[in-house]
């Protein structure tokens, strides 16, 4: 699966539809690491919902969860925020991190 992009409004049906964990990168497109990231976050896409959503295009989301730093990549089960990651991880360590929170 690629990552897809997403706008706030979708992220609420798409976490009320979910069978699985979904992971969202939050990343905006002047910043270095979060195209650093972007490559990495295709690669693990494959067996997971992933989603990318722009902070610029979101920035009343972005503000209303926190998010302060980007690249963020968070992890929600059953709807909720259930791991944050900020900044850009290797690929193994994203990986890990994921891995231990699905």
């Amino acid at each position: 699966m690629s990552v897809k992009e997403i706008q706030s409004e979708e992220l609420s049906q798409i976490l009320a539809a979910a069978q699985k964990p979904v992971l969202v990168d939050f990343w905006a497109p002047w910043c270095g690491p979060c195209r650093a990231l972007g490559p990495v976050v295709e690669e693990v896409s494959g067996e997971l919902d992933f989603y990318k959503m722009n902070v610029d295009d979101n920035y009343d989301f972005a503000m209303q969860n926190k998010i302060v730093s980007i690249p963020t990549v968070m992890i929600f089960k059953d709807g909720k925020v259930a791991h944050r990651m900020v900044g850009a991880l290797p690929k193994d360590a994203l990986i890990k991190e994921i891995r231990a929170h699905i």
